[in-house]
């Protein structure tokens, strides 16, 4: 028995403005399902006596310091834009307005 629907599946795909088809839709029912069941079974695991960790391993994010370097002038920039309104790249909608 599918943990996930056709249906879900189809409205995750929506909500990731991804076009899928039926096909589609019934092969990643099966992998969702697959991947749901695979973390159900982390739920048995004991983790009373384990720290919390964000990474495996300990992690120290290295920075280089922010240096101002010369570079275009914003003028030269946006001349090579398709479109430009207010000193910014003009991009066309991907999202409509009800989303």
């Amino acid at each position: 028995m599918s943990t996930i629907s056709r249906s879900e599946v189809a409205h995750l795909a929506r909500l990731a403005r991804l076009d899928v088809t039926e096909e589609e839709l019934d092969s990643f029912a099966g992998q969702l399902d697959v991947i749901l069941q695979s973390m159900q079974s982390l739920r048995g695991v004991n983790t009373e006596n384990v720290r919390p960790t964000s990474h495996a391993v300990p992690l120290t994010n290295v920075y280089r310091d922010d240096v101002v370097v010369p570079s275009l002038d914003r003028d030269r920039v946006l001349a090579g834009a398709p479109d430009a309104a207010e000193d910014r790249f003009r991009v066309p909608r991907i999202l409509s307005e009800e989303e």
